[in-house]
C-alpha cells in the first residue's frame, strides 16, 4: 500500500487529468461521436507532440521549462514564409522550409543561450521575457520591412499595399504535405480512423534520436550539468557550452515542430501563431507528470494525449453541463496556465526546503 500511495502521489497530475478527460467524455457522450473524437485526438497528437518533445533537453540540462521555445517557433515561421514566397509546393517545399528554419534557429538559439548563461537559476523567467522581446522584433520586421526592405514578391502573402505580411497566410505549398504522404484509415466503431503514419514516423525518429543522444557522452554531460553545475564544472565539463548545446537543440526542434504544427493546420496567423506555443507545449509536458527538473519522452506523449483530449471535450461538456460552450473554452485556458503556475510554485517550495 505504501508503494501504491507513493506512486499515486508522484503521478497525481496525470491521474487528475485522466479523471477530467474521462468525466468530460462521459458528460459529452450524447453530443460527441467517439470515432470523431478519436480522429481529432490523433490529429492533435500528431500536430503537437514534436513541439512538446523539443522541451525535454533543456529540462535534462537543468535549465527548466524553455519558455524561449517561441523563438524557435518564429524561426520555423520564417522558413515557411520564405518557401511560400517562392511559390514552391509539395513535400520538397515542406522540407525546404525546415532547411531554411535551421540556420535561423541556430543563430537565434545561440543568442538565447548567451543570455541564459548569464541568467543561471533564472532561466524560465528570462526565457519568458525574451519571448516577448523577440515577438516585438519579429512583428516590427514583418510589418514594416516585408516588401520594401525584405525582398518578398509574392502578393499572396503580402498586404494590399505591398508593405507588411498578410495577417493570415494560406500554406498552399506546404500545408498538409507530411500528413498526406502516408495516411491510411482503419475502421473504428463503424467510421474510418485516419492515421498520419508519416508524421508519427517523423516523431518516432525524434524520440529515438533523443533517447540515443542522452546515452552518448554529450548527453551524459547534459545530465551531469542538470544534476549539479558545480560538480560538473569540477569534473572538467564546460558548463556554459553544454547549456548552450541544450538550448540550440531545443530551438532547432522548436522551429521544426512549429512547421509540422502549422502544416497540419494549413494556415498561418503570421503575428499570433507562435504566441501560445510555449505555454501550451509546456502545460502538455507538465500534465504528463514532468516537473521543472525531470522530463522524459513518455511524459511528453502522455501529457500531449491528456491535455489535448481535455481541450477537445471541455467545450462540449461545458455546453451540456452549464449551457455555454464558452465556459469550456475558459476552463481549458485556465487549466493551461494553472498547471504551469502550480508547477512553478511547487518547484520554488521544494527548492527552499532543500
Amino acid at each position: 500500500m505504501g508503494k501504491l500511495r507513493q506512486l499515486a502521489l508522484q503521478n497525481v497530475v496525470p491521474i487528475l487529468f485522466t479523471v477530467l478527460c474521462v468525466s468530460g467524455i462521459i458528460a459529452a457522450r450524447a453530443d460527441i461521436s467517439l470515432p470523431i473524437l478519436a480522429n481529432d485526438i490523433v490529429t492533435r497528437l500528431s500536430r503537437n507532440l514534436f513541439l512538446v518533445l523539443s522541451l525535454i533537453i533543456p529540462v535534462v540540462a537543468g535549465m527548466g521549462l524553455n519558455f524561449g521555445i517561441i523563438v524557435g517557433a518564429m524561426c520555423g515561421q520564417i522558413g515557411l514564409i520564405v518557401v511560400e514566397n517562392q511559390g514552391a509546393s509539395g513535400l520538397g517545399a515542406f522540407f525546404a522550409a525546415m532547411g531554411v528554419s535551421i540556420p535561423f534557429s541556430l543563430i537565434f538559439g545561440w543568442l538565447t543561450g548567451l543570455l541564459l548563461n548569464r541568467a543561471k537559476g533564472r532561466e524560465m523567467i528570462t526565457g519568458m521575457i525574451l519571448a516577448f522581446f523577440a515577438n516585438g522584433i519579429y512583428q516590427a520586421v514583418f510589418l514594416l520591412m516585408a516588401g520594401p526592405v525584405i525582398p518578398l514578391h509574392n502578393q499572396r502573402i503580402l498586404l494590399d499595399g505591398g508593405i507588411g505580411l498578410a495577417i493570415t497566410i494560406d500554406l498552399i505549398g506546404t500545408g498538409g504535405q507530411l500528413d498526406r504522404l502516408l495516411r491510411p484509415s482503419i475502421p473504428f466503431m463503424g467510421l474510418p480512423l485516419f492515421i498520419p503514419v508519416a508524421t508519427f514516423i517523423f516523431i518516432a525518429l525524434l524520440c529515438v534520436a533523443l533517447r540515443g543522444y542522452l546515452r552518448t557522452k554529450s548527453g551524459q554531460e547534459l545530465r551531469a550539468v542538470g544534476q549539479d553545475m558545480h560538480v560538473a564544472e569540477i569534473s572538467g565539463i564546460n558548463v556554459d557550452r553544454t547549456r548552450m548545446r541544450a538550448i540550440l537543440i531545443s530551438t532547432v526542434l522548436g522551429g521544426l515542430g512549429q512547421i509540422i504544427w502549422l502544416s497540419n493546420i494549413g494556415t498561418m496567423n503570421t503575428f499570433q501563431s507562435h504566441e501560445q506555443v510555449g505555454p501550451y507545449a509546456i502545460a502538455a509536458l507538465l500534465v504528463g507528470g514532468a516537473t521543472v527538473a525531470h522530463a522524459t519522452i513518455w511524459h511528453a506523449i502522455l501529457g500531449t494525449l491528456l491535455f489535448h483530449t481535455l481541450f477537445q471535450v471541455s467545450p462540449i461538456a461545458g455546453q451540456i453541463l452549464l449551457g455555454s460552450a464558452q465556459i469550456g473554452e475558459y476552463f481549458r485556458e485556465f487549466v493551461a496556465y494553472a498547471v504551469i503556475g502550480v508547477t512553478l510554485a511547487l518547484h520554488a517550495w521544494r527548492t527552499r526546503r532543500s
